[in-house]
Protein backbone atom coordinates (compact mmCIF):
# COMPACT_ATOMS: atom_id res chain seq x y z
CA UNK A 1 0.00 0.00 0.00
CA UNK A 2 1.11 3.54 -0.70
CA UNK A 3 2.37 5.47 2.35
CA UNK A 4 0.34 8.70 2.51
CA UNK A 5 1.38 9.75 6.02
CA UNK A 6 4.39 11.70 4.77
CA UNK A 7 3.49 15.34 4.25
CA UNK A 8 4.83 17.13 1.25
CA UNK A 9 6.50 20.52 1.35
CA UNK A 10 4.05 23.42 1.45
CA UNK A 11 3.52 25.29 -1.77
CA UNK A 12 5.51 28.51 -2.10
CA UNK A 13 3.42 31.63 -1.50
CA UNK A 14 2.22 33.27 -4.65
CA UNK A 15 2.16 37.03 -4.87
CA UNK A 16 -1.11 38.51 -6.01
CA UNK A 17 -0.81 40.11 -9.45
CA UNK A 18 -2.71 43.19 -8.29
CA UNK A 19 -2.42 44.28 -4.66
CA UNK A 20 -5.82 44.52 -3.04
CA UNK A 21 -6.84 48.09 -2.40
CA UNK A 22 -9.30 49.25 0.21
CA UNK A 23 -12.63 49.13 -1.52
CA UNK A 24 -15.40 51.44 -0.37
CA UNK A 25 -18.04 49.57 1.56
CA UNK A 26 -21.63 50.02 0.54
CA UNK A 27 -24.93 50.53 2.25
CA UNK A 28 -25.46 46.85 3.03
CA UNK A 29 -22.30 46.82 5.11
CA UNK A 30 -23.58 49.81 7.08
CA UNK A 31 -26.95 48.16 7.67
CA UNK A 32 -25.25 45.05 9.04
CA UNK A 33 -23.81 46.94 12.01
CA UNK A 34 -25.60 46.07 15.29
CA UNK A 35 -25.80 49.62 16.76
CA UNK A 36 -27.46 50.93 13.62
CA UNK A 37 -29.91 48.04 13.53
CA UNK A 38 -30.82 48.60 17.20
CA UNK A 39 -31.34 52.31 16.53
CA UNK A 40 -33.54 51.60 13.51
CA UNK A 41 -35.55 49.02 15.45
CA UNK A 42 -36.19 51.50 18.29
CA UNK A 43 -37.25 54.25 15.88
CA UNK A 44 -39.45 51.81 13.96
CA UNK A 45 -41.15 50.55 17.12
CA UNK A 46 -41.79 54.14 18.28
CA UNK A 47 -43.36 54.96 14.93
CA UNK A 48 -45.45 51.80 15.07
CA UNK A 49 -46.69 52.56 18.60
CA UNK A 50 -47.53 56.14 17.63
CA UNK A 51 -49.46 55.05 14.55
CA UNK A 52 -51.38 52.38 16.48
CA UNK A 53 -52.17 54.93 19.18
CA UNK A 54 -53.52 57.33 16.56
CA UNK A 55 -55.55 54.64 14.80
CA UNK A 56 -57.02 52.83 17.78
CA UNK A 57 -57.24 55.29 20.66
CA UNK A 58 -57.93 58.68 19.07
Amino acid sequence: MLDTTKQSDPAPPQDEPHPRQDEPRGCLFALSQPPLMIFLAVIGSLLLMASLHDLLLL
